[in-house]
């Protein structure tokens, strides 16, 4: 579905004119996500939604959390503390600046950034790629997985206020990237 290359409506595939803002939807110049960077879209994108990004992230954070609290349990273990549930849970992945976190951090730059995509995305068939189509390089990988990693319901709450029609993550804007799903041919 093409979005408008002015204040990044979704658009009716026949549309002349966006019914937003009322600019001129020429298909060459229609965009994935908010237009400021006028990247030209690539023919069978189609963003992802919340709830298919939110199931993914659930299937990861499950994944890494079962392996974050087996180390937290060898940790506890091994050390012998006993003042584990004074803190903040390191299986949590968001407001989690301790070892817990940049494990999740690591993982997601890791895969995000030489993949396009987690084990929660490729089980979703989602992808990160740059706002244009292209694969996306390391830096963007790390500066979307720090919101994710780190800040993510901020990160949430802002992209559903400020970038509703790209479906965009704060940090995914900042970064410049967009979640997709992948074709099922």
């Amino acid at each position: 579905m093409p979005y408008c290359i002015k204040c990044g409506n979704e658009l009716m595939a026949e549309a002349k004119f966006c019914p937003r803002c009322g600019a001129v939807v020429m298909p060459e110049q229609a965009t994935i996500g908010s237009n400021e960077t006028g990247i030209p879209a690539t023919p069978g994108l189609k963003l992802a939604f919340w709830g298919e990004r939110i199931i993914a992230w659930i299937i990861d954070v499950v994944i890494i959390g079962v392996i974050v609290g087996f180390l937290n349990l060898f940790a506890w273990f091994a050390v012998g503390s006993f003042t584990w549930w004074t803190t903040w849970p390191n299986w949590m992945p968001f407001f989690n600046f301790n070892v817990g976190g940049i494990i999740y951090f690591l993982y997601w730059l890791f895969m995000d950034g030489a993949y396009g995509q987690s084990l929660g995305k490729m089980i979703m068939r989602l992808r990160v790629v740059q706002q244009g189509g292209g694969k996306i390089n390391m830096g963007e990988a790390a500066l979307e997985t720090l919101g994710k990693a780190f800040l993510l319901p901020i990160d949430i709450i802002l992209g559903w206020i400020l970038y509703p029609q790209s479906r965009q993550r704060l940090f995914n804007r900042l970064s410049r990237t967009i979640v997709v799903r992948e074709s099922r041919t």
